[in-house]
C-alpha cells in the first residue's frame, strides 16, 4: 500500500473507501457514486482486505435485492405485493396534489406515480419536493376494495446521505497532511489518479468543488467533450443537481406562480446546467433576466414576493472551435445560446474554467487508491459554506485599486472557495496563497477579456488585473491562452500585455522592411515525382508540404489506414497540416479508408482518439469506411490533387521507438512509388 493510503486510513478511518470498489459494484446500474459509496461506507470503509471482501459482497447483495433496476421494476412490485412490504433503493420525487390536499410520491426507476406520502416525511426532507432524492424506502402494499384507491404505501423513508460530520475534527486532521498530500487525497476522492495530473491540472479539477463550498458562486466551464465537466455535479453530492439546459423554466428553477412552490435554487446547494452551449438552442429570455438578478443579488422575484437563496450556479458546455480560432475571430463565449450571449448576464460569472486545458479522461487517469467517501466530503463542503475566507489573502497581498467591485468579489469568492477545499483549517503560506490568488484573478480576467470584445462599454473601464505584495511589488496576471496565442481582438500579443510584439528573432539581422515583406510563395507545378526503393531524404513536407498551403478542406483517400504504422503515418500528415496552417485557422480532414472485421473495432477507437487529439489544435477530423476503395489520393480545396501510388505508406519499417528513423522521416528508407500532382480546374 502506498504511504499516502496508509496515512489516509490512519487519520480518516471509516471515512474513506478504496475507489475501485465503486466501479466493481456499479456495473450498468444508473445509480450515483454517492449512493454506492454511502453503502460502502457502512460496510467496507477500511483497509483490511478480508473486511473489504465481506463488505463488497454485502453491498452487492443489497444492490441486487433492493436497488430498483428499471427492467426489473415488475419483479420488485411483485415482491412487495407478495411480502406485504419490501425495502427498496430508488429516486423519490414528491408533488402536492392540491385537489386532494395530499402529497404524492413518484419513483424514478420503479415507475410508480401518485403514491400517497405522509406530510412528516416531506417536512423532514423538503428536497423531496424538488427534483427528487435517492432514498432507502420501505414500500408497503395494502389492497383495498375502494374505487380508485392506491394499494402502495410508504412506511419508512430515509434519504441516502451521512447524517452528520465533525468539521473541527476534519480541520484538525488536515494539519497532519502536507499541501501536496491533501491535494492528492482530494483528487483520489473524486476518483482521479493524481500521478496523471500536473499541479495546474489538479487545481482545475478541484475548482469544480468550489460551488459546493461557496454560497452563490457562479462558475462556467466550456471545452471539448469527454473531460468530465458534468460528472462531478451529478455523482459527487446529494446537495447538487444536474439539469439539462434545455429543460429549465422559470417555474422549475425559481418559483411556480400558480402553486407557490419554490424551485431548485431553494433546495439545492448547486444547480448545474448540462449541455449549456449551443447557438441554436431555444431559451427563455425572461429566465435569463431573472438569472441575472439572482446571480448578482442572491434573490429573485416572481409576482410581488422577493425570495432569497444560496444556490451556486454552474454552466458546463462544449466549445465549437479551437481556442486560437475563438481568440482571433470571436470570443470564448462564442458557443453559448443567443439569449445567454449577453454581457450583463456573463458579467455575473465569477470564474471561467478553461475546459480546453482539462485532459480527456482515459482509463489510467482513474484511481484505485483510497479517498473520502464522497458523501462525507459533500457534507464537509456543505458545512464549509457557512465560513468566509474572502479577505484572508489580505495578510499577504492587496488587489489593484483599479479592479472593480464586481471583479474583486469574483476573485475573492474563487479564492475563498479554493481555501475551503485545499486549506479548510485556514492555514497557508504566502506562496500557497499566491497560487490561489493568481488562479482566481485569471479565472475572472478570462470573463472580463471576453466582455471587452462583446461590449465596448467595458473598454471604458481601466482595470489592471494585478495584486501587490506587502513590500510594494506589483504582479500582473494574464490568462494562459493569451500568453500562448495572444488576443488579436484586444491587440494583446502572445506573452501578454507586457511582452512587446511577442516575436523572437534569433541570429539574424532583420530590417523593418524585411519584417513587413510578404514571404514569397513557391511556384507549384503539375508533374510527377518518382521515389526509388531505399531512397532517403524524403518526407511528407518535402514531397507535398507546399501544396497544402491555403487548403482548409482536405480529403485523404487511402484504403489502408488500419495498422499501427499506418495510423502513425496519418498522424504525421495531420501534424504537417497543423504546421502549415496558422494557429487561429481551422482545417477539416476527412479520411476515406477500407477496413475488415479484424481491425474495425480498434480503428474506430483509434480514430475517435485522433478526433479528440486534433480538435484543440484547430483540425476537425472525420472518417468513413468504403469497401470499394482502390485509389489513393489527397484532394485539396485549393485546387490541387495529389495522387499517391502507395498511399501514405511510402516508408519501410523502422526498428522501433529507439531508432531515430522512427521519429525522423528524412532518414527512413522508402518503398519505390510515384507521386503525381494535378491542378484541377
Amino acid at each position: 500500500m502506498k504511504e499516502l493510503n496508509e496515512k489516509i486510513n490512519e487519520h480518516f478511518a471509516g471515512k474513506v473507501v478504496r475507489k475501485d470498489l465503486t466501479n466493481l459494484i456499479k456495473g450498468n446500474a444508473s445509480i450515483p457514486t454517492y449512493v454506492l459509496e454511502y453503502l460502502l461506507g457502512q460496510y467496507a470503509a477500511t483497509d483490511d482486505e478480508e473486511t473489504i471482501k465481506e463488505g463488497v459482497e454485502t453491498v452487492k447483495s443489497i444492490i441486487t435485492k433492493h436497488f430498483v433496476h428499471r427492467d426489473e421494476a415488475q419483479v420488485i412490485k411483485s415482491t412487495v405485493r407478495e411480502r406485504g412490504s419490501h425495502r427498496i433503493i430508488d429516486k423519490v420525487a414528491v408533488k402536492l396534489n392540491d385537489k386532494k390536499d395530499i402529497y404524492e410520491a413518484s419513483f424514478g426507476n420503479l415507475g410508480l406515480n401518485k403514491v400517497p406520502i405522509h406530510d412528516s416525511f416531506v417536512k423532514k426532507h423538503p428536497k423531496l419536493l424538488s427534483g427528487g432524492v435517492w432514498c432507502i424506502i420501505t414500500l408497503g402494499y395494502q389492497p383495498s376494495e375502494e374505487r380508485d384507491s392506491i394499494p402502495w404505501t410508504i412506511e419508512k423513508l430515509k434519504p441516502i446521505q451521512i447524517s452528520g460530520i465533525d468539521l473541527e475534527d476534519y480541520k484538525q486532521l488536515r494539519k497532519e497532511f502536507t499541501k501536496d498530500e491533501w491535494v492528492n487525497l482530494l483528487m483520489q476522492s473524486i476518483g482521479l489518479n493524481p500521478e496523471e495530473f500536473s499541479d495546474r491540472s489538479k487545481l482545475l479539477q478541484l475548482t469544480r468543488l468550489v460551488p459546493f463550498a461557496e454560497k452563490n458562486y457562479n462558475l462556467i466551464e466550456l471545452g471539448p467533450k469527454g473531460t468530465g465537466k458534468s460528472h462531478l455535479y451529478s455523482e459527487l453530492s446529494p446537495h447538487g443537481i444536474l439539469i439539462s439546459g434545455g429543460e429549465v423554466s422559470k417555474a422549475k428553477l425559481f418559483v411556480n406562480n400558480s402553486t407557490g412552490e419554490i424551485g431548485l435554487v431553494g433546495y439545492w446547494d448547486v444547480v448545474a446546467y448540462d449541455e449549456f452551449a449551443g447557438k441554436t438552442k431555444r431559451t427563455d429570455r425572461g429566465l435569463v433576466d431573472i438569472l441575472k438578478n439572482y446571480m448578482a443579488n442572491k434573490n429573485f422575484s416572481r409576482g410581488t414576493q422577493v425570495y432569497q437563496a444560496e444556490a451556486s450556479m454552474v454552466y458546463v458546455g462544449n466549445t465549437d472551435h479551437s481556442v486560437p480560432y475563438m481568440l482571433k475571430h470571436t470570443d470564448l463565449f462564442d458557443a453559448l445560446p443567443k439569449d445567454y450571449y449577453d454581457s450583463a448576464f456573463l458579467d455575473r460569472i465569477h470564474c471561467y474554467l478553461p475546459g480546453w486545458e482539462v485532459q480527456k479522461l482515459r482509463n489510467e487517469m482513474f484511481t484505485d487508491d483510497y479517498g473520502f467517501i464522497v458523501d462525507y466530503l459533500a457534507e464537509v463542503l456543505k458545512e464549509l459554506r457557512k465560513e468566509d475566507y474572502m479577505k484572508s489573502y489580505q495578510k499577504y497581498f492587496d488587489l489593484s485599486e483599479s479592479i472593480t467591485t464586481r471583479d474583486k468579489t469574483s476573485i475573492e469568492k474563487t479564492f475563498s472557495g479554493l481555501v475551503k477545499v485545499i486549506y479548510p483549517h485556514g492555514e497557508f503560506s504566502a506562496s500557497e496563497a499566491r497560487q490561489l490568488i493568481d488562479f482566481a484573478i485569471e479565472g475572472r480576467k478570462r470573463v472580463k477579456n471576453q466582455l471587452r470584445k462583446m461590449d465596448e462599454t467595458f473598454n471604458d473601464e481601466v482595470v489592471h488585473f494585478q495584486f501587490n505584495t506587502k513590500d510594494g511589488k506589483s504582479h500582473k496576471v494574464e490568462t494562459l491562452e493569451v500568453i500562448e496565442y495572444g488576443d488579436p481582438k484586444l491587440d494583446i500579443p502572445a506573452g501578454g500585455e507586457d511582452s512587446g510584439n511577442g516575436k523572437l528573432i534569433a541570429n539574424k539581422d532583420v530590417t523593418s522592411d524585411s519584417i513587413n515583406e510578404e514571404p514569397k510563395k513557391k511556384e507549384l507545378k503539375e508533374g510527377q515525382k518518382i521515389i526509388r526503393e531505399n531512397q532517403t531524404g524524403i518526407s511528407y513536407k518535402k514531397l507535398f508540404g507546399d501544396y497544402l498551403e491555403d487548403a482548409t478542406e482536405i480529403e485523404v483517400i487511402d484504403p489502408y489506414i488500419r495498422l499501427p504504422h499506418q495510423m502513425k503515418n496519418f498522424m504525421e500528415l495531420a501534424r504537417l497540416i497543423a504546421e502549415q496552417k496558422q494557429p487561429d485557422e481551422e482545417v477539416s480532414i476527412h479520411l476515406k479508408t477500407n477496413n475488415n472485421e479484424e481491425y474495425i473495432s480498434n480503428s474506430k477507437e483509434a480514430f475517435s482518439d485522433m478526433m479528440d487529439s486534433l480538435e484543440p489544435i484547430g483540425i476537425k477530423f472525420t472518417y468513413e469506411f468504403d469497401e470499394d476503395l482502390h485509389d489513393r489520393s489527397i484532394n485539396l480545396n485549393n485546387g490541387w490533387k495529389i495522387l499517391l501510388g502507395r498511399g501514405l505508406d511510402i516508408f519501410q519499417k523502422t526498428n522501433g521507438w529507439f531508432d531515430i528513423a522512427d521519429h525522423y522521416q528524412e532518414v527512413r528508407k522508402c518503398k519505390g512509388c510515384e507521386v503525381t500532382f494535378l491542378k484541377e480546374v
